[in-house]
Parts: C-alpha cells; structure tokens; sequence
C-alpha cells in the first residue's frame, strides 16, 4: 500500500491554491461552520461525491473546514435528501474563496477518492457499542467489520483506513469481570475469544490479542491509517510492550500476571507510548498508568473540558485537517481510556487536543503509516455505562466531538504533495 499523505511543505503558495484542472470551475460550497444544519451528514456528503470518483477539496481553517465540491445535480439532490447546508459558487465567488485562504492560515487540500474503511469489531457487537460505527452509519459512510480471524488470516493491505473498537487487547477482557462476573454477556465474549484463540493456534486469548496487536502495527508501519478510541489505545500499546512477557490476570485461566511485567516491557514497538506502568493488581480496573483520569478506579479525576490546537494550515496541514471544527473548546468523556499521560508520550507523538495536564486527541506517523488515537467512549455520553441507550445522533448532527472523529476519515482521501526544497 503506497501512503497518501505526507507531512509536507508546499513549493509555492501558488500550487497550494490552484484548482485542480480535472474539477469544472462551478462547485458547490458546503461550509461547516455556524451555518451548517447537519455537520455529520457533511462528512458523508463529501465521502459519497469521492465515491462517485468525483473530487473535491479540503478547505482547511476556512469558515470550520469546509468543503468545495462539483456542482452536479447529483450532489444538490445527495445534499437535500441528507439535510446539508450547500451554498453554489460561481467564477467570482471561488475567485474571492482562493484569494481569502492564500493571504491566511488556511489551505485548499485536493480530495481525490474514498478511502476504503474497516471497522475491527467484535461479531455480537451492536451498533451502539462504538462511536465511530454510529457516527459512519448516521453520516452514510460504507465500512466493512473485520475481527481476529481476518486480522491474523487476510491481508490488511486491502484496507486503507482500520478503526479499533473498545478492545482489551490485553486479553483481560476490560476487567469486567470485577463487576459483571457471570452476566451472560460476558461469558459469552470470553467463549467466542477462546475458540478464536484456540482455532488459531494461540495458547489463550492474551497470545491472540497480541499477535492481533503486532498485524495491526504492521498495517501501519506499510502505509496504513489507524484510528483507536478508548482501550482500544491504552491496551494497543501494552500489548506491543508486552513481547512475551505476561501483563495479563489471564481471566480464562487464574494464572496470575508477572509482578515485574513494568520493567520487561519494550516500549520501542509502540506507537504513541513508553515508561508506563502496568497495573497488575486483578482487583484494580485499570490497565496501567497511561491514563489520565483512571475512570474506574478510588482516584478517578472529574472531567473538564478538552482544547483543540491551532495548527498551521499551510505548513501543518496534516495535524490542521485533523482538528478542523467549528469550535475550539470541547466538553471531555468517559471511556475504560479517558486521556494520555503527557509524560507518557514519545517525543514524537503530536498533541492535537488537551485538558489540563493530559493529552485527549494525538496522532504520529509509523513508517509509511499514521495513526490517532482519541480518548473516551461516546463524545456525547459523557459517562457511558453498560446498558445505556444509543445515543441518538440526529439530536447531535453539529457535535464537534464526532467531528474529530469523521475528520480522520476523510483524512486519507487527501492528495499528498511533494516535499519542498
């Protein structure tokens, strides 16, 4: 898989700002700022003209990120039927468009086809257990769901953009068996793990999880994008540590966890991570010391909210595109991972958005690859429980949070450019 984007610098201000040639001069401005009656939707707008091999472009820190696309009848109708705001644009309009992002901190970013997208996703899973699967069902994103047996038998490489559900990539299936012991539910999900693991010729579901773990890694490192929210980050990277040391109470089996696990653990396989502590007390719910605001534990810290960075559009515009919103200033969540640990981070890791002393929202690259990983559960269910209703997303079709979130999804339909010299 070739990567198709690059941190990069532009060889003149010129070429950042030209339309492309194959693009009809008319377009359709779809602005994601205050005037915007369904931002979600937007997202969905742009991934569909994509997938229409049409293109677009990114127009980023103007008017919230918005978008220019080619004004065709099929996308007004597309606009209509999924209640975007769209506003046309003709010769002098664009004119004065380019004319505000080249004398600002902005940038117009050729959009160019619709990444191909995977959900790993646990098969019992509803759609309701994970953000990102709502927010591209609501948006009308197409993904396909992949789970252990395809990350360890099929090739990752037909994917573009991989997705990470709440996993305990640990294998300590979350910990949940500290408050839901012998809810059916539960044992149902360690079955289906341990006949996936056992099929596949792993000793148990911690040996699975981190062969899982190392596949995933490789995906990035090949020129992958990878999105994790959650434990699906914290658990990610401890399992990439682990190597062959035991970090796990190894629930399917008693088997007690290495008491030293912290000082054998490999922090140069990670991606975002190192020096973090493991907790591997059975009876405390967390996984180590990564996170920030340790949800389930007696020092558990009350959330705040979290503050999104002003990045250069021109020469940041990876870190830009990823943070484009409407607002700058976001309420915090829950999640078994709320935030990251400032001195948790490699020197590398970029911090795109920040509550107090913690990290929310980071991302890097990996080899050819990159990857984001975004704290908490559900952006608009501040303290997610089990059992809890879907959120319901028509009541929050302007949320900046989800926002964050569909941002790295067009993330890999940008067109890179070459390297300045």
């Amino acid at each position: 898989m070739k990567r198709r984007w690059q941190v990069l610098l532009l060889c003149a201000l010129g070429a950042a700002t030209a339309a492309p040639t194959s693009v009809a001069a008319q377009w359709i401005l779809v602005p994601m700022d205050g005037a915007q009656q369904n931002h979600l939707r937007a997202y969905g707008l742009t991934y569909w003209v994509l997938n229409q091999e049409e293109k677009g472009e990114w127009l980023l820190n103007y008017r919230g990120g918005s978008f220019l696309l080619p004004d065709l009848p099929g996308v007004r109708r597309e606009a209509a039927f999924r209640g975007v705001t769209i506003s046309p644009v003709d010769p002098p309009a664009e004119a004065r468009i380019r004319a505000t992002i080249a004398g600002g901190n902005m940038e117009a970013v050729p959009l160019e086809r619709a990444p191909k997208i995977a959900i790993y996703t646990p098969p019992n899973a509803t759609p309701w257990d994970d953000a990102v699967t709502m927010v591209l069902d609501y948006a009308g994103i197409e993904y396909e769901k992949i789970w252990d047996d395809d990350v360890i038998n099929k090739d990752l490489n037909d994917y573009e953009w991989i997705h990470l559900h709440h996993e305990d990539f640990t294998g300590q299936y979350s910990k949940f068996y500290l408050t839901y012991a012998g809810a059916p539910w539960l044992q149902d999900e360690v079955a289906r793990n341990q006949e996936v693991a056992r099929r596949s010729g792993f000793a148990n579901v911690p040996e699975l999880k981190k062969a899982v773990a190392v596949k995933i890694r490789d995906f990035v490192e090949k020129g992958g994008f990878l999105f994790a929210m959650c434990s699906a980050t914290e658990t990610l990277e401890l399992a990439l540590a682990a190597g062959s040391v035991d970090i796990a109470a190894a629930y399917s089996d008693g088997t007690p966890p290495d008491a030293n696990a912290s000082s054998k653990m490999d922090w140069s396989q990670t991606l975002a991570f190192e020096g973090g502590q493991v907790q591997t007390a059975p009876s405390v719910s967390a996984f180590s010391d990564i996170d920030g605001h340790q949800v389930n534990t007696p020092w558990r810290k009350e959330l705040g909210v979290y503050t999104l960075f002003d990045f250069s559009a021109k020469f940041d515009p990876v870190p830009a595109m990823l943070t484009q919103n409407h607002v700058a200033v976001l309420p915090d969540f829950y999640g078994l991972t709320t935030s990251f640990r400032i001195d948790r981070l490699k020197s590398a890791t970029i911090v795109l958005g920040q509550e107090a002393g913690w990290a929310k929202y980071v991302h890097g690259n990996l080899g050819e690859g990159t990857w984001t990983y975004f704290g908490g559960h559900d952006p608009e269910d501040p303290e997610h429980q089990i059992g809890d209703p879907q959120t319901d997303l028509a009541l929050h079709a302007n949320s900046p949070g989800y926002r964050l979130i569909l941002n790295n999804v067009l993330f890999p339909a940008a067109k890179k450019k070459k390297l300045k010299t």
